[in-house]
């Protein structure tokens, strides 16, 4: 009995120090445990502060660049229209490549891939790849053609390329060509202003560009919906009449060609208010595709050109004199030996002349006769007139690149110099210059500063700016207008040297003008190239335009009344009846004989 006590005694020991052992270790797995969380809890604690207090700014920053996309918005750029609000610059949509160089896995795959339809050089897209490795975002092709996008979209859908996207861009388009590149100009891909109208007002058109920012998803899809707010650029009408433009042009294509001339340019203005109806350039470019062209194609050389304007800067001296009462219409000079001596030596006629009137030295562009008005007038008073007809200064059209010219001051005139500026030698002037002149003969006297954008105008509708005739000066009286405007009528009747700028209906006055070139080789004036050039006004009596033809060395003929002249008529005649201007009379006889200067 006592022994089976004992051994319940000792088994219940046993049990109540296994029990002691397990709760002990118990206990010790617990504090472990506890320790152990406690130490994780501190540890995500101390992450926690340091992830919302310490690297708050760094992580935000991140967290955005990860679910929001920063797109700067370029404004839409302004429309161009002509004067009739047909447009001459428009916007149309486009898609565009781009890249995520960091989430490229396989750069050689994909340039592989890409450069036969972006047609690129795949060693070139490749190493670009990789110099942007790091980088969010690298542009493919921009702007990209119908046919060339179409691929792109085709290759993406098939091959299933996550790294490359598509974008829609604005992209400048021309819808005339080169029909008044010039004057228009062209952008370049990101649409800022390069030439023409497009750099002149190049910050009211691009309107103002805005950032915004999108939101995107894990799998960087945009949250967006896809609505972006567009930004408008002002729309400029001009001056311009496209109809104009396209005669313009297209009779001096013809001309060039025929003629086999290195360049020409005409422009078309009314007298009254100085507006530009049109104004064009041989040769030309196409402004949709303007970095193929070469840069002196796309140079506007109506008011970057300058060159010895000739006969017809008879004009200017015959204004002064008739103004100064140096002579009078009637006054005869005897030009009967053909050449006149000046210092430094001689100058001839083209073609003997007996007695002469004033009238007539204009009316037959006698150089002999030129020089003895010269000579009357002096130079104080030539050099004044000179000034006053705007040479030597800025038209102040509202187009880039236009340059002053040439006027020496008098105390640089050789003992020549007077006789030279008589028939329109050493100065330089720009076509739009010597036409600006005429114009203040047209219009009875008054200088206008031409201008060829007519408002500036909101995307709302409404105008922001207004340009509107402005007279200069008065360089002559209208008397002495008048009588100039009569003189300039016979030069295209019998015995003018410009019978062929003769219109059926309507007076013309203008002058023909044949100059001499500097070959610069010789530093002499070229015997085989010459500028040949006709600049009037129409109706002579009633002036709705006023027109300069100039044909830079011409092949065949070297006479402006020969190959100028006609193109000024044709130009004329078709333009009148496009804007039906009736005949102010019903017959004009022409007899042709030899033409001249």
């Amino acid at each position: 009995m006592r022994n089976k006590r004992k051994k319940i005694t000792g088994k219940k020991l046993w049990d109540e120090n296994f029990e002691k052992i397990r709760l002990d270790k118990s206990k010790k797995r617990a504090v472990i445990i506890r320790t152990i969380i406690f130490f994780c809890f501190s540890a995500i604690f101390i992450r926690l502060v340091v992830l919302m207090v310490f690297d708050h700014d760094m992580l935000s920053r991140k967290a955005e660049q990860q679910y929001l996309r920063t797109r700067t918005l370029k404004a839409q750029r302004g429309i161009i229209w002509d004067r009739a609000m047909r447009p001459l610059s428009i916007n149309i949509e486009t898609d565009s490549l781009y890249a995520v160089p960091s989430q490229v896995n396989n750069v050689k795959e994909l340039s592989v891939k890409l450069a036969s339809v972006i047609k690129v050089s795949a060693k070139k897209l490749n190493k670009k790849l990789l110099i942007k490795k790091d980088k969010s975002f690298m542009w493919l092709a921009r702007k990209m053609d119908v046919d060339t996008a179409n691929k792109v979209h085709k290759l993406k859908k098939n091959i299933h390329f996550k790294e490359i996207g598509i974008l829609r861009e604005a992209k400048r388009f021309y819808p005339n060509g080169h029909i008044a590149s010039h004057v228009v100009g062209y952008t370049d891909i990101d649409n800022e202003g390069l030439g023409g109208i497009e750099l002149q007002f190049n910050d009211y058109m691009k309107g103002s560009a805005r950032k915004i920012y999108s939101g995107k998803d894990a799998r960087g899809q945009s949250l967006s919906g896809g609505i972006e707010e567009s930004i408008l650029g002002d729309n400029l009408l001009l001056t311009i009449d496209e109809n104009l433009q396209n005669i313009v042009e297209r009779e001096i294509e013809h001309a060039v060609k025929i003629w086999k001339a290195e360049s020409a340019v005409a422009i078309m203005m009314n007298p009254v208010t100085g507006e530009i109806l049109a104004m064009a350039n041989r040769p030309t470019f196409n402004p949709n595709f303007a970095r193929f062209s070469k840069a002196q194609n796309r140079r506007n050389r109506t008011i970057t050109d300058i060159y010895e304007p000739g006969s017809t800067f008879k004009i200017i001296l015959a204004s002064a004199s008739i103004e100064e009462k140096a002579v009078t219409p009637h006054q005869r000079f005897d030009v009967s030996q053909g050449f006149i001596k000046v210092p430094g030596g001689i100058i001839r006629d083209d073609h003997k002349f007996n007695i002469l009137t004033f009238s007539e030295i204009i009316q037959k562009s006698s150089n002999v006769g030129a020089v003895q008005i010269g000579l009357k007038l002096g130079k104080k008073r030539f050099y004044k007139y000179i000034r006053k007809f705007g040479f030597g200064e800025k038209t102040g059209i509202n187009l880039p690149g236009e340059v002053r010219g040439i006027v020496r001051s008098i105390k640089n005139w050789s003992g020549r110099s007077l006789a030279a500026l008589s028939i329109g030698h050493e100065i330089a002037v720009t076509p739009l210059q010597i036409l600006r002149a005429y114009a203040a003969i047209a219009n009875g006297g008054t200088l206008m500063k031409p201008y060829i954008v007519s408002e500036i105008i909101s995307s709302e509708g409404e105008v922001v700016k207004r340009f509107s005739p402005t007279i200069e000066r008065r360089v002559i009286s209208q008397k002495t207008a008048r009588i100039i405007s009569d003189i300039l009528k016979t030069v295209v009747e019998e015995g003018g040297t410009a019978q062929s700028a003769s219109i059926m209906g309507n007076l013309v006055a203008g002058k023909t003008g044949t100059a001499q070139i500097i070959d610069p080789k010789t530093g002499r004036y070229s015997k085989h190239d010459f500028i040949s050039s006709f600049v009037g006004f129409v109706p002579a009596d009633n002036p709705k335009i006023a027109l300069i033809v100039i044909v830079y060395k011409p092949k065949g003929s070297k006479y402006g009344g020969v190959v100028a002249a006609p193109v000024f008529k044709n130009i004329i005649e078709h333009s009148f009846v496009y804007l039906n201007i009736p005949m102010e009379r019903g017959k004009n006889h022409v007899i042709l004989v030899s033409q001249r200067s």
